[in-house]
């Protein structure tokens, strides 16, 4: 009888083991395929962040944006160019592009150049500065409007209207940064003007703004990373 109850419980015992095993293993394989499935659809996701940048994606895709994208201290890059501290980065797109280093540099020297070498958005509040001298004014919300490029792909440009403040601020200004929805901007190329429809016809001149708490080493290894 002693022996019968012995068998018995170690039965029970090795049971107990298989079936702690196959709980064990199940649940690796479903950890295995969450973890699978994850970087699956972020992998999706990725590629289709890629194909947003480069401006291949579909009108539905697009929402409004808010103020709220681009809020903070920005500077423009524009001295980093012409000091020599962007060099890394047109040496980086001549080795992957069709042009020269100095095509690049002649060809973001138009691109960049501007006189309005820091911005601050607070709320609805622009501040530009030129030379140190601010200008301030409010802006709302006018909508967006797609551009499509010579080569077939798009872009959005985010526009916002002046609803007050000083006169010698612009009457619009236009955001494009490569994304499509409400985000957080990394940077940003801005338009400005009192001639909301000319604004959209200008694609050779894009001032562009990163953070002002970036220095220029940070902002060359931000723009190589793209």
């Amino acid at each position: 009888m002693q022996e019968a109850i012995i068998k018995y419980a170690g039965a029970l015992a090795i049971g107990a083991m298989l079936l702690l095993s196959a709980q064990a293993q199940a649940e690796d394989t479903k950890t295995a395929t969450e973890t699978e499935s994850h970087d699956h659809d972020h992998a999706h996701s990725s590629e289709a962040e890629k194909q947003i940048y480069k401006g291949y994606f579909e009108d539905d895709q697009i929402k409004p944006r808010t103020l709220a994208d681009w809020q903070g201290d920005w500077q423009s890059v524009y001295p980093y160019l012409q000091d020599g501290t962007l060099d890394p980065v047109m040496a980086h797109k001549a080795e992957h592009g069709s042009m020269s280093a100095q095509e690049y540099r002649d060809y973001y020297d138009v691109g960049y150049k501007t006189d309005v070498d820091r911005i601050v958005i607070d709320g609805d509040t622009f501040t530009f500065y030129r030379d140190g001298a601010p200008v301030t004014a409010t802006y709302a919300s006018d909508g967006f409007e797609i551009l499509t490029y010579k080569k077939g792909n798009r872009g959005v440009r985010f526009i916002f209207k002046k609803t007050g403040g000083d006169d010698a601020a612009p009457a619009f200004v236009q955001f494009s940064d490569h994304r499509i929805a409400p985000a957080k901007a990394d940077h940003y190329h801005l338009y400005w003007g009192d001639d909301r429809a000319a604004l959209l016809e200008e694609v050779t001149n894009w001032p562009t703004y990163y953070p002002s708490a970036m220095n220029g080493d940070q902002i060359v290894d931000a723009m190589l990373a793209h």
